[in-house]
Order: C-alpha cells, then sequence, then structure tokens
C-alpha cells in the first residue's frame, strides 16, 4: 500500500505561517544603536522629510517591517532621534575633562553642558526641531532615558548652587529655554542668495520693505553672523545670576 504523501499548507487549505522579516541587513545584523544611528545620518543628509520606515530599511538592506522591532513606527523613530542626540551628548560629556577654573564646579558644569549641547546640535542641524516638536508632544516620565539623565545632570547642578526645589525647577525651565532658544536662532536661515556676492542683495534686503522696516534692514548684516558659543555663554551667566543671586542674599 503506497502511503499517501502529507498535504502542503496551501493544498489543506491551512494559511502559511507568516514569514518573519530578516534583520539582517548589509551591514550585519541589526540594533537599535545601527538603526537610531543610520536614522540620524539620513536625517543629516536629506533632512526629516526624507525619513519613513522604508527608506530607512532601504538605507540598511532590509525591509521596512525589520525595523519594528526597534521603532514601534515613525513617531517613535522620531523619538529615537532625539535619543540619540542626548546619547551623542552625553558620550561627549564623558570624554572631555571638566577645565579646573575659578568658576564655582556647578557652574562650570552648566556652562560645558550648553556648550557641548551646541556643538552636538550644529553638527546635527537637520534634526535639532525635534527637541521642540517631539519633547512637547512626549510627557516627562515617557522620554527616553538619555533625555532624562540630561535633565537629572542639569537639576544636580542647580541644586549644588544651593537652590532650593522652586528655584531649581525655575532656573531649569530657564536655561532650558535659553539654550534651546539660542540654538533654534543660531540655526534659523537668514542669507537669502548665498550664491550672490553683493552682501544685500545676498541677504535679500531689497526684499524688505525700507520705510516699514529699517531696523532690521540695518540689523540683518549682523544676524547673518552667528553669536557662537561666547553669546551663549553670555546669555548663560546673566541667567545664572538672575536666579542664584537673590536666593544667595536671601
Amino acid at each position: 500500500m503506497t502511503r499517501e504523501r502529507p498535504a502542503r499548507p496551501a493544498e489543506s487549505g491551512a494559511a502559511a505561517p507568516a514569514r518573519r522579516a530578516s534583520d539582517r541587513g548589509r551591514y550585519g545584523r541589526l540594533s537599535r544603536q545601527r538603526v537610531l544611528a543610520t536614522a540620524l545620518e539620513l536625517v543629516d543628509r536629506e533632512g526629516l522629510s526624507a525619513l519613513s520606515m522604508r527608506r530607512l530599511g532601504a538605507e540598511l538592506g532590509v525591509e521596512a517591517m525589520a525595523l519594528y522591532r526597534y521603532a514601534e513606527g515613525k513617531d517613535a523613530l522620531l523619538d529615537g532621534l532625539v535619543e540619540a542626540l542626548y546619547l551623542e551628548l552625553a558620550e561627549r560629556l564623558a570624554a572631555e575633562a571638566p577645565d579646573p577654573g575659578t568658576e564655582p564646579e556647578w557652574r562650570a558644569g552648566l556652562h560645558r553642558i550648553a556648550r557641548v549641547t551646541y556643538d552636538v546640535c550644529l553638527t546635527h542641524p537637520q534634526a535639532v526641531p525635534l527637541l521642540a516638536t517631539r519633547l512637547l508632544a512626549v510627557p516627562l516620565a515617557r522620554r527616553p532615558l538619555a533625555v532624562l539623565q540630561d535633565h537629572e545632570r542639569v537639576l544636580g547642578l542647580l541644586r549644588r548652587a544651593g537652590l532650593d526645589e522652586a528655584a531649581t525647577a525655575a532656573a531649569f525651565r530657564a536655561f532650558t529655554a535659553w539654550l534651546l532658544g539660542y540654538v533654534s536662532v543660531e540655526l534659523r536661515p537668514v542669507v537669502d542668495n548665498p550664491d550672490e556676492p553683493e552682501p544685500a542683495f545676498r541677504l535679500g534686503l531689497h526684499r524688505m520693505p525700507a520705510q516699514e522696516l529699517p531696523v532690521l534692514r540695518e540689523t540683518t548684516p549682523v544676524l547673518a553672523e552667528r553669536g557662537g558659543p561666547d553669546g551663549l555663554a553670555a546669555g548663560l551667566d546673566a541667567l545664572l545670576d538672575r536666579f542664584t543671586e537673590p536666593h544667595r542674599s536671601g
């Protein structure tokens, strides 16, 4: 008697098991770190509008479905880019020895965080808008651990300045607003036509009504130059003095 061949799933009507998308790409097996690093490289090169799960999968040499193990969707991927920026910040801070100067340790530490954050943002200007949009959209406790650790660093230094809980919270808000606001202004485009050799036309001053915008026209050439780390530090000192001196005198 001839034994019957077992029916294949397609022959028996049973559904075949879904194929698991491989996470082995052109650079080897994926990891969350590799996924986020590649996403950041893509955004650095082509801007946030170029980022999608499908495009990132193509960059890594895998199907888009393979990425959902590392980011649940586009929003999670954007949060991951914020995480990547703060991880880079932490790495740079760890690699840089504190400068033994005359400033109090807490003030020098805050200046160092501000300056290194500025450097990271200028390295990845295309991703900087996420520092506002994603942190506005994500509650504090749900932010990436690297972001929370940065909050902890800043708050700890402010407490070492002798501030109480309320003053620490107020100074933290002001520190964050000044730092992210300063970086946003630094990265805001001012030049109208980079290829134009004539300064006035390069800045597009001819587009501004002279009678209505005289001060803006006069100031635009200066606005076209970045304030740099010195401007960041000067504003930070003024802010810290505002929050620490009244507290000490009280």
